[in-house]
C-alpha cells in the first residue's frame, strides 16, 4: 500500500513521493525557549519524530530540521522578569529542551538551527524582499506587505481582505504599517533589548522569517514536508509561504502536516492559560513509554483530551506489552519437550505476519497510530492466548522469538522502548531461579500431602499475578496477562 498523507494545503489525502528519490526533506516548527516544554508541545515533537521514524523504516533517508527560536518577545519578557539576559534565558531553556527530548526518547533532529545563529541570512532574505517591493521599511522596522501576495490564504483559507477587515480585533494598532495586518520581518531594537546590525538599524528578526530562512538553507527552496501544530496554520505558516514564495517564485513546502491540540476539559492547553503540565513534572511519575503511548493513542489530526486519569489509564496498556515481551522471552528459553508442531504454534506464526501487515497499512494511511497500536495489541493478545500451551516444540520456540522481536520492532517505530535491557535480563534470571525454588518447595509439600502449604503458595502467587499450571512434565509458571 502506498503512503498517503493528508495535506493541509490541498485539504485531501495524497499519495506521497519525495522530490528527490529515496530522500525526504522535512521541517518541523520547534520550541521558543523561554520555559520548559509541556505535554502539549511534546505531542507535536513526538508526532513529527514518529513520522520521521516511519519514513526511515520505509527506506527513505530523512533530513529532519527542527528549529530553536532563541530570540522572541516572550524570552525578553522572561529575562526582564528574572533579572538575567535574554541570551541566558534562551540558553537555559535550550539545554532543558534537549535534556527533556532525550528523556522522552525523541531522536535528535538532523540539524537544530537557532535563529540567532542565522542573523546574516535573515537580513539578506529581508533585503531581497524589500528590493522586490514585497516588504517596506518604516522607522527601523521592516514589514511584509500582504496586499502584494495574491496567493495569501491558500493554506488557511484566510483571504487578505478578510485579514485586513478583521485586523483591528487581532493586531495591535501600528500607524507605521500600510495595512493593519502587515506583519514584521525585522523589529527595531527597543532600549535595553538585544539587537543586531542591519541596513535599517539595530534590531532582531520577526518570528515568521526565521523558519523561511532556515528551512531554505538546510532543505532548499522547495522541500517535501512541513509540520507543526494546527494552531500555527494561521498566521505563522501562512506567513512563511508568503515570504518564501514571493521571494523564490517556487512552491515552498509540498505537504503540510498539522497535529490537533492537546486539550484539558475541552479547552486548548497553553502556558498563557495556566493549564499546562511540563514534561519534567510528568516524567517524575510516568515513564517515557506511557507519555508517548498516550500522545499516539489518538490520530494526530484530532484533538486529544488530557484529564487527571489519562496517563494512569494507558499505564496498564503499556504494562501489558512489557509483560508480553517478558513472557515470550522467558518461554522461548524453555526446554523443548515435544517434536510435533501444534496448530496453535502455526496459528501464532501467521498472526505475526498479519500484525506487521496491519501495522504498515495503518501507518501508510496518514500515519494512523491508533490503528498501528491496535495491530500490536492483537499480536499481544494472540501471544498471551498461546502462552497457555503446556509445552513447546523447537518450531514454537522460534515463533515466540519472532513474536518477541516483532513486538519490540513495531513498538520501536513508535518510539516505545519495550526491549528487555541487560539488567532486566539479569533480573529475569533471578526471578526464574526464585520461581523454580518456590515450585520445588510446593512440590515437596504436595508429596508430603501438605495441601495447605501447597495451596497457600499457589494462591499467594495468583494474588500477585503469577499462575501455576501442573502438567505431566512438571509445573509451569507465567505472569497472567492484564
Amino acid at each position: 500500500m502506498p503512503l498517503k498523507i493528508f495535506n493541509t494545503l490541498t485539504k485531501r489525502e495524497e499519495g506521497f513521493m519525495p522530490l528527490e528519490p529515496n530522500h525526504v526533506r522535512m521541517y518541523n516548527c520547534g520550541p521558543t525557549v523561554y520555559d520548559y516544554f509541556h505535554i502539549g508541545n511534546a505531542r507535536n515533537f513526538i508526532i513529527a519524530e514518529v513520522i520521521r521514524r516511519y519514513l526511515e523504516y520505509k527506506g527513505y533517508k530523512v533530513t529532519f530540521i527542527q528549529n530553536v527560536t532563541d530570540i522572541e518577545d516572550k524570552i525578553i519578557k522572561k529575562a526582564n522578569n528574572t533579572g538575567v539576559t535574554p541570551a541566558e534565558v534562551a540558553q537555559k531553556f535550550t539545554d532543558a529542551y534537549f535534556e527533556d527530548m532525550k528523556a522522552l526518547c525523541i531522536l535528535e533532529p538532523t540539524y537544530s538551527p537557532k535563529a540567532t545563529e542565522h542573523i546574516n541570512e535573515i537580513v539578506d532574505f529581508v533585503k531581497k524582499l524589500v528590493e522586490k517591493g514585497i516588504a517596506y521599511e518604516a522607522e527601523g522596522d521592516v514589514y511584509y506587505d500582504l496586499s502584494k501576495f495574491e496567493s495569501y490564504g491558500k493554506l488557511s483559507g484566510q483571504r487578505v481582505e478578510d485579514t485586513l477587515a478583521g485586523a483591528s480585533e487581532r493586531v495591535e494598532v501600528n500607524e507605521k504599517k500600510r495595512h493593519p495586518a502587515d506583519f514584521d520581518l525585522w523589529k527595531k531594537a527597543k532600549p535595553n533589548e538585544p539587537g543586531w546590525d542591519s541596513p535599517w538599524g539595530p534590531g532582531r528578526p520577526g518570528w515568521h522569517i526565521e523558519c523561511s530562512v532556515m528551512s531554505s538553507k538546510y532543505l532548499g527552496e522547495t522541500f517535501d514536508i512541513h509540520s507543526g501544530g494546527n494552531d500555527l496554520i494561521f498566521p505563522h505558516h501562512e506567513n512563511e509561504i508568503a515570504q518564501s514564495e514571493a521571494l523564490t517564485g517556487k512552491p515552498f513546502a509540498r505537504f503540510w502536516i498539522h497535529n490537533g491540540m492537546l486539550q484539558t476539559k475541552g479547552g486548548k492547553m497553553s502556558k498563557s492559560l495556566g493549564n499546562i503540565k511540563s514534561i519534567r513534572e510528568l516524567l517524575k511519575k510516568y515513564t517515557p513509554n506511557v507519555i508517548r503511548f498516550y500522545l499516539l493513542s489518538a490520530h494526530y489530526r484530532v484533538p486529544l483530551d488530557l484529564n487527571d486519569n489519562s496517563l494512569d489509564e494507558v499505564s496498564s496498556a503499556v504494562e501489558r506489552i512489557l509483560n508480553c515481551v517478558s513472557m515470550t522471552e522467558r518461554l522461548s528459553e524453555q526446554k523443548v519437550k515435544r517434536d510435533n508442531v501444534s496448530n496453535a504454534e502455526e496459528e501464532l506464526n501467521s498472526f505475526v505476519d498479519k500484525a506487521v501487515i496491519k501495522f504498515e497499512e495503518s501507518m501508510d494511511d496518514d500515519f494512523n497510530t491508533p490503528g498501528a497500536i491496535g495491530a500490536i495489541f492483537e499480536l499481544v493478545s494472540s501471544a498471551n492466548k498461546f502462552s497457555s500451551e503446556e509445552t513447546l516444540s523447537s518450531y514454537g520456540k522460534g515463533v515466540l522469538k519472532r513474536v518477541n522481536s516483532t513486538i519490540v520492532k513495531l513498538c520501536g517505530l513508535l518510539g516505545l522502548d519495550v526491549a528487555e535491557s541487560k539488567s532486566l535480563e539479569e533480573s529475569s534470571a533471578l526471578v526464574d531461579g526464585l520461581m523454580n525454588l518456590i515450585i520445588e518447595i510446593r512440590k515437596s509439600a504436595r508429596e508430603n500431602k501438605d495441601w495447605a502449604t501447597a495451596d497457600k503458595i499457589r494462591d499467594g502467587l495468583a494474588n500477585i499475578g503469577v499462575t501455576l499450571s501442573d502438567t505431566k512434565d512438571g509445573t509451569i509458571w507465567k505472569i497472567a496477562p492484564k
